[in-house]
């Protein structure tokens, strides 16, 4: 018997209909949760690939003063710092109708030292987790979040017996200190969506996909887990 497969590839013929479907697909979702159980909650990731899904998505009917938007990763830089995620966030998805829904910071205080972490994993177990949406994007190494294969953490990130929703980790191929949520606890969100753009990345999810070592390239723990189905929406 051949294997199931864990992914499911979504193509458009352009950014503009990825991003309407996307946005409709996870204001759907957002609001059977909010139906089911009164709150939803949703992990976005940074970059300049979900700007579009962002505006879509600010502009749909929800409830959304009864949703809580959080990253699946963060750099830990001030929020006025161009390379803030948070600032992306909030310039881009926390506008119009979604400027009524609520915020969970991963960067908070100065340091990102064992104490802030501590009180960062207790408030995400009771604010957040598990994740209704979780929507990742990849890197040219095939990193996601802030899995990083080059980082000293990526065992730890990747470990299914990692208790810690959220931990600290430091590439050593791109800046600033991360903050991030492990596989563990990203693995555990009830939709996972992967969003990815142009023939580059589109080079990169076929490496992923070609292959296993999640040690190699982590987006493959998404693509190939057994129990994950990560929807891919790709467009040129």
């Amino acid at each position: 018997m051949g294997r199931i497969k864990m992914f499911q590839l979504n193509d458009f013929s352009s950014r503009a209909q990825l991003d309407a479907a996307l946005a409709e697909k996870v204001s759907q979702i957002l609001q059977a949760a909010i139906a089911l159980k009164g709150k939803a909650s949703i992990a976005v990731s940074g970059g300049s690939t979900p700007k579009g899904f962002f505006k879509v998505l600010s502009n749909k009917a929800i409830d959304w003063q009864k949703v809580t938007i959080t990253l699946a990763d963060e750099r830990w830089v001030d929020m006025n710092d161009d390379a803030s995620n948070t600032r992306l966030v909030h310039e881009n998805l926390l506008q119009n109708n979604a400027a009524a829904a609520k915020f969970f910071h991963l960067k908070q205080g100065e340091d990102l030292c064992d104490e802030a972490l501590a009180d960062l994993n207790l408030a995400a177990n009771n604010a957040l987790l598990p994740l209704d949406v979780l929507i990742l994007g990849m890197g040219e190494d095939g990193h996601t979040a802030s899995l990083f294969p080059c980082s000293e953490q990526i065992a730890e990130g990747l470990a299914l017996s990692n208790e810690n929703a959220l931990m600290k980790v430091e590439p050593k191929t791109a800046p600033h200190q991360r903050i991030t949520f492990s596989f563990a606890t990203l693995k555990q969100s009830k939709n996972t969506f992967l969003h990815v753009c142009g023939t580059g990345k589109k080079q990169v999810l076929d490496k992923a996909l070609a292959a296993t070592d999640i040690f190699d390239m982590p987006i493959r723990a998404f693509l190939h887990g057994d129990d994950i189905n990560t929807q891919v929406y790709w467009a040129e």
